[in-house]
């Protein structure tokens, strides 16, 4: 039987880095973040064929991989949850924004920039959980990688949308280069400008690439290395700000 796996390529990038900086700005290492790290996996292949019920033509394949999906998520996620329960709550809070998931997918809106917010929202919010699950609670280092993860995910999606089903529109030009240009500026203004360099690579790309013809393969390999690079910077701020590991 074949994987029932998601098509949207550059989500792997969100699953990946919000997580393990949130991890690293944790504090500590821990072994419970293995089975954190793969119940989220899961959860998120689950989503995919989940989503894929509210449309019209439901298929049986997307009932069994939800299910496959959701359960090895489940079983998964015991142990982490029975050692820290309050990761319970940080569930509950990703609620709202996968009701709105659910709405824009039932209504083939699958696109539309409000969707991927709230996808973007979801990652970078999983960027909490090491802290709580080391901590007990949510360290002040840890809300700010999720905020930078956030910014930096928004900006990658408008970057995007720019590039092919919005390549023609000059209100998505202008709001791109605007926010790529804020972002940095703000955080370096606001007394960062180890995180400001981590936007520069975003900024320089959606100025640069803009109008120039990319196929869809070669602009995902872009994001990849641009949210790579992203990852090794914040995680030099990560090291400075724990200078012991």
């Amino acid at each position: 039987m074949k994987l029932f796996l998601p098509k949207q390529h550059g989500a792997w990038a969100m699953l990946i880095i919000p997580f393990w900086l949130g991890a690293a700005a944790a504090g500590d290492s821990d072994w419970r973040m293995l089975p954190l790290f793969a119940g989220w996996f899961f959860l998120y292949l689950g989503t995919y064929p989940f989503l894929l019920l509210f449309k019209r033509k439901k298929k049986k394949e997307h009932k069994l991989w939800t299910a496959v999906y959701f359960t090895s998520a489940f079983l998964l996620l015991i142990v982490p949850v029975v050692h820290e329960p309050k990761l319970v709550w940080l569930g509950i809070f990703f609620i709202p924004f996968m009701l709105l998931n659910m709405y824009f997918s039932s209504k083939n809106q699958d696109r539309r920039f409000l969707n991927d917010l709230c996808a973007i929202m979801i990652f970078s919010l999983s960027g909490l959980a090491g802290s709580i699950l080391i901590n007990g609670y949510v360290r002040d280092l840890s809300i700010l990688i999720t905020i930078c993860t956030l910014l930096f995910f928004t900006g990658s999606t408008l970057y995007v949308k720019t590039m092919i089903r919005e390549k023609s529109n000059i209100t998505y030009k202008r709001l791109s280069w605007g926010y790529h240009i804020a972002i940095p500026l703000a955080i370096f203004v606001l007394g960062e400008p180890l995180i400001a360099i981590a936007y520069l690579p975003s900024l320089f790309r959606a100025i640069y690439l803009y109008g120039k013809k990319r196929s869809v393969m070669r602009i995902g390999i872009y994001e990849i290395i641009n949210s790579g690079l992203f990852f090794i910077i914040m995680i030099l701020y990560v090291l400075q700000k724990h200078p012991a590991y």
